[in-house]
């Protein structure tokens, strides 16, 4: 059976796209080929339901202004911006991006003491899955950043201040400052019908 088991593509796509010729092999133990054709059917189903519901979303995100203009912002898709729209309901209920961000628990702990001030880790409270998120919209971005300067190509100011940052730093902090800065600027995109300019975001992020 280790024999099968090591024969198996690592990954998840792979992996399922290989389980129907060890299913049809004759030379796999029958238990273990209905352990897989079942896993393989939950997996499709699972799929399916993801394709359901991503077409859902796009249909909510064609008939809703907010959504597409928070899209605008990079790092912010389809599941991000109608995550925001339908969990915050209007931006009117922040006075500000900063509100907003730090709602998401996105905001710096500060630490210190006389005039010594420490940034610490993000506070992590609030909404955990809009928070993960753009979590995860900023590292795409530093990442496109850090592609960007490799190859030689211009970086608009955002991108830049996430690069220094980074250099200042490390990339989990840049990481994490840059999901407070996306939010802050889909908060003034979204508040004031505005569209995004990545040379101007850090001022709309203010």
């Amino acid at each position: 059976m280790s024999g099968f088991i090591g024969a198996t593509p690592v990954g998840a796509a792979t992996a399922v796209s290989a389980a129907p010729a060890l299913i049809d092999d004759e030379n796999v133990p029958e238990i273990l080929r209905a352990a897989l054709l079942e896993i393989v059917s939950k997996i499709r189903a699972l799929e399916a339901r993801m394709k359901t519901i991503e077409a859902e979303l796009k249909r909510y995100a064609a008939a809703s202004a907010d959504v597409q203009a928070i899209q605008q912002v990079p790092g912010i898709g389809l599941l991000t911006a109608t995550a925001l729209v339908a969990t915050v309901g209007s931006p009117t209920h922040f006075r500000d991006g900063r509100h907003l961000a730090a709602w998401m628990g996105l905001t710096p702990r500060h630490t210190g003491s006389g005039h010594r001030l420490h940034m610490g880790g993000i506070s992590k409270r609030g909404d955990r899955y809009l928070r993960m998120l753009l979590i995860h919209g900023a590292r795409s971005v530093l990442i496109r950043a850090q592609i960007n300067a490799k190859t030689g190509q211009s970086l608009n100011r955002l991108q830049q201040w996430a690069m220094d940052l980074k250099q200042r730093s490390n990339h989990n902090k840049a990481t994490c400052a840059l999901a407070n800065k996306l939010a802050r600027i889909a908060w003034a995109v979204w508040a004031h019908d505005r569209d995004f300019d990545g040379n101007h975001a850090i001022a709309m992020a203010a």
